[in-house]
């Protein structure tokens, strides 16, 4: 099959998960899965996907133009066009699970996943470890994936490493200098970047500015604070993860946090709850596989079957369709350092 109409396939195939994929098992009054775990979670951030090959299908029609429901006509590159995501193997290797339509066969998908998530023990059903490993070798993929694209955008002089002047451009060595501390201003978002500098070279490497965008903003919170902007998120996290039993008081998750006894908390003090305040994706990762596994494990027992999850083969892809009605999200990472 030519190249050209392989790759209108594979975009088409991902625009028909976008604008297919939520109706095809709801009725207008069922809310979408997936979209009810953020918001239950107060998560903006990048969802998972489930399927290695739908993300990758999200990567190469965001770089050939169609993309977010778009129609076909601008995906279709010629025989002498790179494919910016995948080598020629694989867009071809990929057409076996495309149907005439250029529909992705879900059933096909998950045979195929199936065993590869099966590993420890491979016994022919997925617990809860195989499906969580499973999920954040996914979300490694994703973020190295936006990581290297982000850093292409500001590494001008293409060293591989980005400065602080190359990130934030709009800040003058006279701002530096006069290192103002409010937020936003160029002291504090420098303070930002050299807490991100873990070698502390001045210079943000691959590792580095992926660790920046899986973070969030540091700050000292007095009670009032933490009970009104903190441990309402806090509490939700910890309600999903126990089922609602042995959620501590506002006042007693504040005198545990509170070490020095100084009535504010601080940074340190801070880190252990902090991946339920900003939840970042790694941390969200592990709440999507729970949620996965109780959306589609029928019998409650803690392991899907390959016949469960064929069941309910649009939960695991209905991430696909969530970050298409969330695609202004992407545009700015700065708050995430």
């Amino acid at each position: 099959m030519a190249k050209a109409v392989v790759y209108a396939l594979l975009a088409t195939a991902f625009i028909f998960l976008l604008v297919m994929l939520p109706s095809k098992h709801r009725g207008p009054n069922h809310p979408h899965p997936h979209l009810g775990l953020n918001r239950r979670l107060g998560y903006m951030g990048q969802s998972p996907i489930f399927d290695p090959l739908a993300a990758k299908m999200e990567w190469y029609a965001k770089e050939s133009g169609g993309f977010r429901g778009e129609t076909n006509s601008r995906v279709g590159l010629s025989e002498h066009n790179n494919n910016p995501v995948m080598n020629a193997s694989e867009v071809e290797e990929v057409h076996e699970y495309l149907g005439d339509e250029g529909k992705l066969n879900l059933t096909l998908r998950l045979n195929t996943l199936f065993p590869l998530i099966d590993q420890a023990p491979k016994d022919g059903l997925i617990n809860s470890n195989e499906l969580e490993d499973w999920v954040m070798k996914q979300t490694v993929e994703r973020l190295n994936y936006r990581t290297q694209k982000e850093m292409e955008s500001y590494d001008k002089d293409g060293d591989g490493t980005i400065s602080f002047m190359e990130y934030l451009p709009k800040f003058s060595t006279k701002d530096l200098e006069e290192n103002g501390m409010e937020h936003g201003e160029a002291g504090w978002w420098k303070q930002q970047f050299d807490n991100a500098d873990a070698d502390k070279n001045g210079l943000l490497n691959f590792n580095e500015f992926k660790e920046r965008m899986d973070q969030d903003n540091d700050g000292k919170l007095n009670f009032e604070e933490f009970l009104h902007n903190a441990y309402d998120n806090y509490k939700t996290y910890v309600e999903f993860e126990r089922g609602g039993k042995n959620v501590p008081t506002p006042e007693e998750k504040f005198a545990e946090l509170d070490v020095n006894k100084n009535k504010l908390l601080e940074v340190e003090e801070l880190k252990p709850m902090l991946h339920y305040i900003h939840p970042g994706e790694f941390s969200y990762a592990k709440y999507y596989a729970t949620f996965l596994m109780s959306e589609a494990d029928d019998n409650k027992d803690g392991k899907l079957t390959l016949e469960e999850m064929l069941d309910h083969d649009y939960v695991f892809y209905s991430t696909v369709y969530d970050d298409g009605m969330n695609e202004d999200f992407d545009g700015d990472f700065h708050d995430e350092f």
